[in-house]
């Protein structure tokens, strides 16, 4: 399989591919290179991924890497460090995966064929659509409904919602929904994921707003209605 690649870093220049990742230089994958800037990513082919050149100036990288996040990037990113530069690397970098500059094409190879397969299976879910009881939410089309009825949510409203819908009982913290909702780079505290909690609850309903469930000192959770019990006069299904 062949990919696309953006490679962003400061020392660009047309033969920056086996520069920066020299196994390059013997896979059979389509790599550009350009400056650490996002307006290198709108331009020129779709890419499968990017790479960000983080071998000399890791904070430089740890800032490109979440702006690039921050942007709503949905392609995997992976950054490349010398071995020494692998201490630096923490969860807040943003990245999907790191690769020491001086790996081998198998190793190489095998990382981005990882990294595309994970994109492939996150993008897939990403676009279903969730159902949970009467609730029904269209990633697709940016809709929510309630029994067939339209719930006018703003755009970080529905990002929550379908967030939390897609992981139905597992608590997160509201730092945690900050980073995955906001962004990395969001600046606002925590009091914003309650204010958006309580507005999202409203729009439910008395009825549904404990979908949204809160697990006191850590956070939300999307608690999954219970299944309908059936009427008392509805026939009973007949094992053969």
């Amino acid at each position: 399989m062949t990919v696309d690649i953006v490679i962003l870093s400061t020392l660009a220049t047309p033969d920056a591919a086996g520069t920066v990742l020299p196994a390059l230089d013997l896979l059979p994958h389509r790599s550009r290179c350009g400056k650490p800037d996002v307006s290198v990513l709108l331009s020129g082919p779709q890419a499968d991924i990017v790479i960000v050149d983080a071998r000399t100036d890791l904070a430089d990288a740890r800032s490109t890497c979440r702006v690039l996040r921050s942007t709503g990037l949905s392609i995997p990113l992976i950054a490349v460090l010398t071995e020494a530069g692998l201490a630096a690397v923490h969860s807040d970098w943003g990245v999907d995966d790191v690769i020491v500059s001086g790996a081998g094409p198998a190793e190489v190879e095998a990382r981005l064929r990882l990294a595309s397969g994970r994109s492939t299976t996150d993008n897939d879910s990403d676009r279903a659509a969730i159902r949970a009881g009467d609730l029904t939410i269209d990633p697709e089309t940016y809709a929510a409904k309630l029994r067939g009825r339209p719930l006018d949510l703003t755009y970080k409203e529905f990002e929550l919602l379908r967030y939390l819908a897609q992981h139905p009982g597992r608590v997160f913290s509201r730092d945690h929904l900050l980073r995955e909702v906001w962004g990395y780079d969001y600046f606002g505290g925590t009091r914003t994921v309650d204010v958006h909690v309580r507005r999202l609850r409203a729009k439910l309903g008395s009825e549904n707003e404990s979908m949204i469930g809160t697990v006191r000192q850590v956070g939300y959770k999307f608690v999954s209605p219970p299944p309908k019990a059936l009427p008392e006069d509805a026939p009973v299904p007949v094992e053969r």
